[in-house]
């Protein structure tokens, strides 16, 4: 019998058939949670322009006739300031000693730095037992001569089982990465049933397609600062076409929450509009959300709030 954290398989392994886990790691905003989006087909991760988007291991699970494939999205790895940012670094660092593979994400429209040196040197570490496939990310935003220095860099850094150029916007060498990261896989049943493309709860995902609308355009300083937390979500009493969803958007600053409402109340329903659409393509039915906006002071640093929201 297999098990891994959410699934347990049991039987001998098909021959051939290879199953298993996979993540990408990397620096903030190097295109990981558009990447694993592309792998498995649909949205499960939530993206956006801003550093340290994703907060917490998102897996999606791509099924093909010869393999299964978990590709976990992390958070980014960066050099913490809160103790919010310590626990994301401990998620990375967790759950890069559970998986089969690991795909670690450089974006070619940026020079390499000390942040992927140190990933890189971290990822050196546990090369002998778990390989690394190099992945040059977001090939599409530049020159194939900046491309080809991208990749000169980044071999430069380790020894790695593979170095692959990807662009997740235009599909180019998706295919081909998710046949690496399959090759490594061990032989074994699939751990998922066919057509599950997430694990992840559908509160966790409402919440996060909440907090998705609300970092677009928001000020440099106030996404790190935002949380979102479902209340309840429920069917509405005699009704089958319609979700309740109550939820509460945290901050930790009286003045970010004028900011994050808005001149009478503008941008918050902006938000709403925009979430409650996203919700009801997740859900399938109809949602009436209830999106209030609430003060966790420095909740970023609070372990006791911390653990409310989740982390």
């Amino acid at each position: 019998m297999v098990c891994r954290d959410n699934g347990c398989v049991t039987g001998d392994a098909d021959a051939g058939y290879r199953s298993g886990f996979a993540c990408f790691v990397g620096r903030p905003n190097t295109g990981k949670s558009t990447l694993t989006n592309a792998l498995v087909g649909t949205k499960i991760a939530i993206m956006s322009d801003r550093p340290q988007t994703t907060r917490h291991a998102v897996r999606g699970i791509v099924t093909r006739p010869d393999a299964q494939l978990v590709v976990v999205d992390t958070p980014g790895f960066h050099k913490p300031r809160t103790l919010l940012g310590e626990r994301l670094n401990d998620v990375v660092k967790a759950t890069l000693a559970e998986v089969d593979v690991v795909g670690f994400c450089v974006p070619a429209d940026e020079k390499v730095g000390p942040g992927d040196r140190y990933i890189a040197a971290e990822l050196a570490a546990i090369a002998g037992r778990t390989p690394v496939v190099a992945v040059v990310t977001k090939v599409d935003a530049v020159g194939r001569d900046v491309v080809g220095e991208r990749l000169v860099e980044v071999a430069a850094m380790g020894e790695f089982a593979d170095v692959v150029p990807v662009s997740a916007q235009n599909g180019f060498q998706v295919g081909l990465l998710a046949d690496l990261l399959i090759a490594r896989l061990p032989e074994g049943r699939a751990l998922y049933p066919d057509g599950e493309l997430t694990d992840e709860p559908e509160r966790v995902m409402v919440a996060e397609l909440i907090r998705e609308a609300a970092l677009d355009g928001v000020r440099d300083e106030l996404p790190h600062s935002i949380a979102v937390l479902v209340e309840d979500m429920r069917p509405r009493e005699g009704r089958d076409d319609l979700v309740d969803v109550e939820a509460v958007m945290y901050v930790e600053r009286e003045s970010q929450k004028g900011i994050v409402i808005g001149t009478g109340g503008a941008r918050l329903r902006d938000v709403g509009t925009t979430a409650r659409r996203q919700i009801e393509a997740l859900l399938g039915s109809r949602v009436y959300l209830d999106l209030r906006v609430k003060v966790a002071k420095d909740w970023q640093r609070d372990p006791k709030q911390l653990r409310r929201l989740g982390f």
